[in-house]
């Protein structure tokens, strides 16, 4: 295989992209607006590399994740940097989002309990009336 062809498999459309993770062109330009991707441009086409190709998969699995969008830069700047900071960042920001998920499941499943019992007594009356 040539150098070409080594380098056009690792070259990507933005259509292809969209495709590949079933999202739309309108949210890979989005990521890149918010300084998340940033494609080379030939003349108003954009051209991903592979490295763009991983930031998106690291974005979207930060967002099906619950990060925001300030946190995925956040780790994403320093994806060339220092590989412990990036470690670090992340281990803080998971311990976080699961402080926050769990005390969600809690006043989940508070609220659950509390419907449950206002459904039974709506029930019980129900059947007296």
């Amino acid at each position: 295989m040539t150098r070409a062809e080594v380098d056009h498999k690792d070259l990507f459309a933005i259509a292809d992209l969209a495709k590949e993770f079933g999202i739309s062109t309108r949210a890979i330009r989005f990521y890149e607006s918010k300084g998340l991707l940033a494609p080379e441009r030939v003349g108003a086409t954009r051209i991903f590399r592979r490295r763009d190709r991983a930031r998106l998969i690291l974005i979207l699995r930060g967002k099906r994740l619950g990060f925001s969008l300030r946190d995925i830069s956040d780790y994403l700047s320093l994806y060339d940097a220092d590989r412990s900071q990036q470690v670090h960042l992340l281990a803080d920001k998971v311990e976080n989002r699961l402080v926050s998920l769990e005390r969600q499941l809690h006043d989940l499943e508070t609220t659950i309990a509390e419907l449950r019992e206002i459904k039974k007594l709506a029930e019980e009356r129900l059947e007296k009336a």
